[in-house]
């Protein structure tokens, strides 16, 4: 211990260096003639008890305030729900509308990943650099000890009284002059670290904060689904048989093509008239687009060129057209996204199959009419179901924590793969021409 004044202090070359996180040789820890004073280590015992226990309580409080939190806004979004789920409308909206808020801060949450990544470099850059300089720090407190001036209040254990420390020297003229450079360079970089470290923590504030808002997104939008999927639950016995039906046919199947051949021909006369009398009626309307309620295709897909959204956020693996591993061309789109991302439909349709399929995954097939069908595979949950009309922008799946489907598709990506084919007649089409005016520049390739 060093003292000062009358007032016990840690040598601040020793606490500046450990806050820094650098080593100091033993000989500079302990300079000749440094005066041990002793501390009472009973009262220090006690007091750092005390502190441990009210931190403990302050944690246990802050625990229990946000279980009651949580408790209070399922309870809130519970009754919510119950008051929409009766209205087939609202609850499409809803479902559409949260779908929507869950990409957007998806998309957020990467982009602040991103301004971190470059900035944590920065910061390690500078602290290897201070690190190297161990001797240039040493030789500037030693200079402030030997004119006898105090050390900035409390220890010197931060950049920020370090940076005090070195101006202190400069001003007080403490220094050499041969290495006023040396010194000049190192405020330079304490001061540049400080700037750093700050960005940093309000980068992860903010983080944090869109972390939380996606997780109050999932739930409300598990909440949503299960609500309809209740409302689906009244042709339980149809859909059942629906199910038993398409497993059958997936087994048996020796393609993709075949397998949307085998489903369209299976299908109900009723239904499948049904179905061509809606397609029939549509027209290009926007207006009917916003209308949640609607229980068909409100725009022939055909016409919808230039206005269909990319299914997820994510980044371009492999396009349309591109070779594949095994010397051919790939018949659609693999996108790479953070695990448990959204995935919603890119344009009104039926569910004509749900479930997995050879190597693909999950595998989703939405019969878009006029020929037209959307293939979704490598997802980790599909939360639509046989026979289910859904609509552009409704939630209709969720990526796990890894590629499902990289083996087939040859990526090499260890992050969850979607995969997306547009289909016409049963050939694969480019779907590039289809997706919205700046949706290409959102997948980024």
């Amino acid at each position: 211990m060093i003292c000062f004044g009358g007032f016990s202090r840690l040598d601040p070359r020793v606490a500046l260096l450990a806050g820094l996180g650098l080593a100091l040789p033993l000989a500079l820890a302990n300079p000749i003639g440094a005066q041990d004073k002793p501390v009472a280590p009973a009262q220090n015992d006690k007091s750092e008890k005390l502190d441990a226990l009210k931190q403990h309580d302050d944690e246990l409080k802050a625990t229990r305030d946000a279980q009651r939190k949580s408790a209070e806004t399922e309870a809130a979004l519970k009754r919510e729900i119950e008051k929409i789920g009766a209205d087939r409308r609202k609850l499409n909206q809803a479902l559409i509308d949260t779908a929507a808020r869950t990409r957007g801060v998806e998309a957020k949450v990467e982009a602040t990943q991103a301004r971190l990544e470059p900035l944590d470099e920065n910061r390690r850059s500078i602290e290897k650099s201070l690190d190297g300089r161990r001797a240039v720090i040493g030789e500037v407190l030693a200079a402030l000890q030997r004119i006898g001036h105090r050390a900035p209040p409390a220890l010197i254990s931060s950049p920020e009284d370090a940076l005090q420390a070195v101006r202190t020297a400069m001003v007080l003229g403490a220094v050499l002059p041969e290495m006023r450079h040396q010194v000049e360079a190192l405020a330079n970089d304490l001061s540049e670290l400080l700037t750093v470290r700050k960005k940093i923590a309000d980068e992860r504030d903010e983080l944090r904060r869109q972390v939380a808002s996606l997780g109050e997104e999932r739930d409300r939008m598990a909440a949503l689904i299960a609500e309809r999927q209740k409302q689906e639950a009244e042709r339980a016995a149809a859909l059942d048989a629906e199910r038993a039906r398409a497993a059958d046919l997936a087994k048996k199947a020796d393609s993709l093509k075949d397998l949307i051949g085998q489903l369209e021909l299976g299908l109900d006369p009723a239904t499948k008239a049904a179905r061509e009398e809606a397609i029939r009626n549509a027209r290009p309307a926007l207006a009917a687009l916003s209308d949640p309620g609607r229980l068909a295709p409100a725009v022939a897909f055909a016409s919808r060129r230039g206005q269909i959204p990319i299914p997820v956020n994510g980044v371009k693996l492999k396009d349309f057209g591109a070779p594949d591993s095994v010397g051919g061309l790939e018949k659609g789109v693999s996108i790479a996204t953070r695990a448990g991302a959204q995935v919603t439909s890119p344009a009104d349709g039926w569910v004509v199959y749900a479930g997995p399929f050879r190597s693909y995954g999950q595998l989703l097939i939405l019969n878009a009419g006029g020929g037209y069908h959307i293939l979704l595979a490598g997802m980790d949950r599909i939360s639509v179901d046989l026979g289910q009309f859904v609509l552009t922008g409704e939630p209709v799946a969720v990526m796990g924590s890894g590629s499902h489907i990289a083996a087939i598709l040859a990526t090499g990506s260890s992050q969850p793969v979607l995969y997306v084919e547009f289909r016409k007649d049963g050939q694969p089409v480019d779907p590039g021409p289809w997706w919205a005016a700046g949706e290409g520049e959102k997948v980024r390739g």
